[in-house]
């Protein structure tokens, strides 16, 4: 998730063990940047590698085995600052740090972008699907919650915060579950043999969720609304990439085509050619619209690269103020 949840969870759950009021703040802000310090693993890149930080993003340093070290490494840091003042002693410190960072890559795992949880054991990335990488209306209560714990010296609060957030990562999952029920029954309707299915909360919310399904050859997306009734916004479709037909001239021994593999490792497998260039592909299980097809970022090659050129990252993050005004249409009706 962005890094004010990784925050705002971190300390929520660093505070609720607080037996010493005076200690709130230290464990507060402890928690918080603890739990959003495996993101630092955003500055693993190479500027010759431009799909190695997809690789290094939310791997080791999200894992559980890691929790301990990477706890640990905080702690060393963080020690000194508020042992001074607060009196801490580097046991507390590691314990709220360990319990900071050991939020981050589980409440990762909830989201779609998928997190390598059990690395190095498992290379397979855990996506649980069942709340949006942002989501104010998780965030902004459990904010508020340890703000006023820390105000008021009140753990009690911090707990509630925690409560909070666990319920609604519940009430994530009630809501993915019934999704994917719909989408089973439309594929069913439509006489679609499902292959594999992923239903995921569009941006901020857990009312409209966009689903992808693969039948035959092809990927099939629709924007469903899942509150006290259902409605379907049907979508579009897109042949599911086939090198040996989309990429009949590409050296199968070459970087380029290494790095396919690897861009389809990251994306699930859930990767299709442009309809606008054939050259480039994208992760389609992102669109700014649920019942769309137009991936934010993919990779593009090129038919001249050398055999160890490696294909260049892409991004179309545009995000147009009528795409902002369907998208509010959709979460209305």
């Amino acid at each position: 998730m962005d890094p004010l949840s990784q925050g705002a969870i971190g300390a929520s759950l660093a505070q609720s063990t607080v037996t010493n009021k005076k200690h709130l703040i230290s464990a507060g802000i402890i928690g918080f940047l603890s739990g959003m310090a495996p993101d630092l693993d955003i500055f693993i890149r190479s500027e010759q590698d431009p799909l190695l930080f997809l690789e290094y993003h939310r791997q080791f340093t999200h894992s559980l085995v890691f929790i301990p070290i990477g706890g640990l490494i905080c702690a060393a840091i963080l020690f000194y600052i508020f042992q001074i003042k607060n009196n801490l002693s580097f046991k507390q410190t590691w314990i709220f740090a360990t319990l900071g960072y050991g939020t981050h890559g589980l409440l990762d795992a909830c989201t779609s972008y998928g997190t390598l949880l059990f690395w190095p054991f498992s290379y397979s990335r855990i996506s649980w699907n069942n709340i949006s990488i942002i989501d104010p209306l998780f965030t902004i209560p459990i904010l508020i919650l340890i703000i006023s714990s820390i105000l008021l010296k009140k753990t009690l609060l911090a707990r509630i915060a925690l409560i909070w957030g666990l319920l609604y990562l519940i009430i994530g999952i009630v809501q993915h579950s019934n999704a994917k029920e719909i989408v089973k029954k439309l594929a069913a309707d439509r006489g679609h043999s499902v292959e594999r299915l992923q239903v995921k909360p569009t941006i901020g919310n857990l009312f409209l969720w966009k689903s992808i399904y693969e039948s035959s050859g092809y990927f099939y997306t629709d924007g469903i609304a899942v509150f006290r009734t259902h409605k379907i916004y049907e979508g579009e479709k897109t042949k599911k990439l086939n090198i040996n037909k989309d990429f009949s001239w590409l050296d199968k021994d070459s970087q380029q085509a290494k790095d396919i593999k690897r861009f389809e490792w990251f994306s699930n497998g859930y990767i299709a050619v442009s309809k606008n260039n054939p050259n480039q592909i994208f992760d389609i299980r992102y669109s700014m619209l649920p019942n769309e097809i137009s991936g934010l970022w993919g990779i593009e090659l090129k038919k001249d690269a050398s055999h160890d050129e490696h294909i260049t990252y892409i991004t179309n993050r545009s995000f147009s103020r009528s795409k902002l005004k369907d998208l509010w249409e959709l979460l209305k009706n």
